[in-house]
Formats: structure tokens, C-alpha cells, sequence
């Protein structure tokens, strides 16, 4: 099995599915982690860190945001500006940001914070937001109070993110105490060769052996045949979006 720093470190083999697998974020869920660092009068200046192909970039600018994006892959930064032309793109991580002090009013983590260590992750945030600045964490998880839905993840093995969420969350460090949090509950219309694409862009899946991988095809083909989602025929995969702010002081 891959280490934990090689699976953090795989998804850039694996943008297209990524890109077309993984889904979008809720708009609202989005305002509501930037509303504290909103200033009337200018739009938010806000990094997007783990933005992957640029999920949340996307989000991010049609909320209103002056958004740069920051991954520790120089492949999947490729797929976003090609997503998300004019974002401004670097190389680096939650532990070391290549952005100035207090530069920013909000620094939000799409699916991402489960793969940094939270305390030195919070500080290097906090020296990057301004006073009044918000951290933000998001993370879109399938529901799997639907029956299908959890047999998918069990034949998957559960993220990271999703191990970290069901033991109590994300933990923060100072500057940051403590974090609020909301949850939304919405569905995405899913082919057949979209829910294969979302179960080739998870690490555990990227970073298997052969197989394992066909095993895995093997067993979600089942399924899906089993909830009718053949050809071009769709199903609803339901999603609880939760989110997270914090304010630094």
C-alpha cells in the first residue's frame, strides 16, 4: 500500500479523471466561509490551496473573489489554467505558502486540510491573512446513509477525508480557536463513466496495484449495474457538503 505522502502526491496522474469524476462545490456553502472576510466595497483576495484541477477555484471567482490557486503538483496547476484562465498559479503547500504576509482576507482548503499537518498549517495561514482574515475547509462527501452509496465506499476503502470527518473533523492551531461549521445536502447527476472517473481520481484507487484496480472496476461495475446506470443513463449520487470557518484575530 502507498504511503501516506505518496498518496497525497498522486493525483496529478490522474487529472482528467479528477476533472471529470470529483464534483463541484455548493455556492452557498462557499459564500457562507468567505462572508466574515467580505470588506464592502472591494472583492475578496483569497488563495485556493490544494486546488487541484480547480474545483473550488471556479467557486471561488464567481462568488466574487480575487483567487490564486496554490498545489503542491505542477501537473494538476496545468489542468487549472487551462479550467480557470487568468488564476494566477504556484507551487507549494499549506506548510509553506509562496504568498507575502498578510496578503490575503481568506484562505480556503477544497478537500485538502486532511493531507497537511494542522498546526503547521494554521500558522503558516495565519501569516499569510491579514487580522480579520478567515480560514476556510470544505470537503463534499457521497451520503452514505443511501445503501448503494456506502457499498461504493466500502469497495473503494474510505479517504482519508472521510476517515478524518467521521472521528470528529479537522483540527486547527493558533491563531485559529476553533472552528464554526455548516452542512448543505444536494445531488449530482452521474453517468456510468463519471462514477468510474470519480473512483479513478481517489488515491488509494490511483495509487493501487493492478489488481486491486480491477477488482475494484470489477465490483462498482456491479453495482452500478445493479442501480440501473447503464449507457448513457444517469443516477443521482447524493452529497452532504460540510464546511468550516475560522477568524483570525
Amino acid at each position: 500500500m502507498a504511503t501516506r505522502e505518496e498518496m497525497s502526491r498522486s493525483f496529478g496522474s490522474a487529472t482528467g479523471a479528477y476533472e471529470t469524476g470529483r464534483p463541484e462545490y455548493p455556492a452557498d456553502a462557499v459564500e457562507w466561509m468567505l462572508q466574515p472576510a467580505r470588506s464592502e466595497g472591494r472583492s475578496v483576495r483569497v488563495a485556493d490551496v490544494g486546488a487541484g484541477t480547480g474545483k473550488l477555484t471556479r467557486a471561488l471567482v464567481e462568488a466574487g473573489g480575487q483567487v490564486v490557486a496554490v498545489d503542491p503538483d505542477a501537473a494538476m496547476l496545468e489542468a487549472l489554467r487551462e479550467a480557470v484562465p487568468g488564476v494566477p498559479t504556484f507551487v507549494g503547500t499549506g506548510e509553506a505558502l509562496p504568498l507575502p504576509d498578510e496578503a490575503l482576507d481568506a484562505v480556503v482548503f477544497g478537500r485538502a486540510w486532511h493531507w497537511v499537518d494542522p498546526v503547521l498549517a494554521s500558522t503558516e495561514v495565519g501569516r499569510v491573512l491579514r487580522p480579520g482574515g478567515v480560514l476556510g475547509l470544505i470537503w463534499n462527501i457521497r451520503d452514505e446513509r443511501v445503501d448503494w452509496v456506502a457499498e461504493m465506499t466500502q469497495i473503494m476503502h474510505g479517504s482519508n477525508a472521510e476517515v478524518m470527518l467521521a472521528e470528529g473533523g479537522p483540527e486547527v492551531a493558533q491563531p485559529f480557536d476553533g472552528l464554526e461549521s455548516r452542512s448543505w445536502e444536494w445531488s449530482r447527476a452521474m453517468t456510468r463513466e463519471m462514477l468510474f472517473d470519480m473512483a479513478h481520481s481517489r488515491s488509494y484507487v490511483i495509487t493501487a496495484e493492478p489488481a486491486e484496480r480491477e477488482r475494484i472496476d470489477r465490483e462498482l461495475g456491479a453495482v452500478f449495474d445493479r442501480v440501473g446506470v447503464t449507457g448513457d443513463g444517469v443516477v443521482d449520487l447524493p452529497y452532504v457538503t460540510t464546511a468550516f470557518r475560522a477568524g483570525r484575530p
